[in-house]
């Protein structure tokens, strides 16, 4: 949902206490602030269509219709486990607050998602994304600037788009990112990233305009902060097929492990507060050899 069509549901919704519970969000990433409160507007827009407009009146009966009404829409597995996710912290946020007597969500079973290996970059297409031209224009080493930091650190790409001017430390070759929950860290990077950005700090000036904001790393083609969706416009333009952002950053990680990174070691380069997180790129690790083995063993 956008911005402007959650703060009209604050409005319309005033019996659920949505703005209260929106202050309790604020530790989130604006991204996941939008995410929860959508996923509960939703919610409530389904309840009030059945009649029920105060939140003790919620049975999880209510719960188990909106979920079959999410399925029957054909929404994935691992978005209905997201809004169930979301259900479940505002109804517990309720409860915990007097506002409920019984909290509705408790033992709300959520589909499981599955575990699905994350896509991974290939070499041919990192190249292509790294290469700039002898002469290049100051957004082509913008756009290799924006590559390396998300290959060479492993950025999410919200934490890339916050980055500010002086986020970099160049003479310890490492980056200051504030991740999710506002938690910062300081992510190393090699010298050809760390380049890259100088690189392209010589020529930002020329790309902002009087409305840009001076604080900003990265700005967009109309001197704005650079946003998720201008990134995801760069790497499709510069690579051979369409690249997701997070890509960069499963490879990012992948290629440490395959190096013989401490599993840990790369948990606090991504910033992960659980370990479990992490562990997904081992599996990934597994089936690369996996596939190195079968295309190789004579006698595979």
């Amino acid at each position: 949902m956008s911005g402007m069509e959650i703060e009209e549901a604050l409005r319309d919704l005033g019996a659920y206490r949505l703005e209260d519970y929106a202050l309790n969000l604020a530790s989130l990433s604006p991204a996941s602030q939008r995410a929860y409160l959508g996923d509960v507007i939703q919610l409530l827009s389904f309840l009030r269509d059945r009649s029920v407009y105060d939140p003790r009146a919620v049975t999880r009966n209510d719960l188990r219709w909106w979920l079959a009404e999410l399925s029957s829409h054909g929404l994935a597995k691992p978005s209905i486990a997201r809004k169930v996710a979301a259900a479940r912290r505002y109804f517990t946020w309720l409860s915990r607050n007097g506002l409920i007597e019984r909290d509705p969500s408790l033992r709300l079973s959520a589909p499981k998602a599955g575990s699905r290996l994350p896509d991974l970059v290939h070499a041919e297409d990192l190249e292509t994304l790294l290469h700039l031209d002898e002469s290049p224009s100051a957004w082509d080493v913008r756009d290799v600037a924006i590559v390396e930091l998300l290959y060479g650190g492993g950025l999410r790409v919200g934490e890339l788009c916050g980055l500010d001017v002086d986020a970099l430390d160049g003479s310890s070759g490492s980056l200051r990112v504030m991740g999710k929950g506002s938690k910062e860290r300081i992510v190393p990077l090699h010298d050809l990233a760390c380049d890259a950005v100088e690189r392209y700090l010589a020529v930002r000036e020329s790309l902002l305009n009087e409305q840009s904001p001076s604080a900003a790393l990265f700005v967009n083609r109309r001197g704005n902060r650079l946003g998720p969706r201008d990134v995801s416009r760069i790497l499709n333009r510069r690579s051979l097929r369409p690249t997701h952002p997070h890509a960069l950053r499963h490879t990012y990680a992948t290629h440490l492990l395959d190096g013989g990174a401490d599993l840990r070691v790369v948990q606090e380069l991504l910033g992960h507060a659980s370990l479990a997180t992490t562990q997904i790129y081992t599996h990934v690790s597994k089936e690369r050899l996996q596939q190195v083995y079968d295309r190789t063993h004579p006698r595979a």
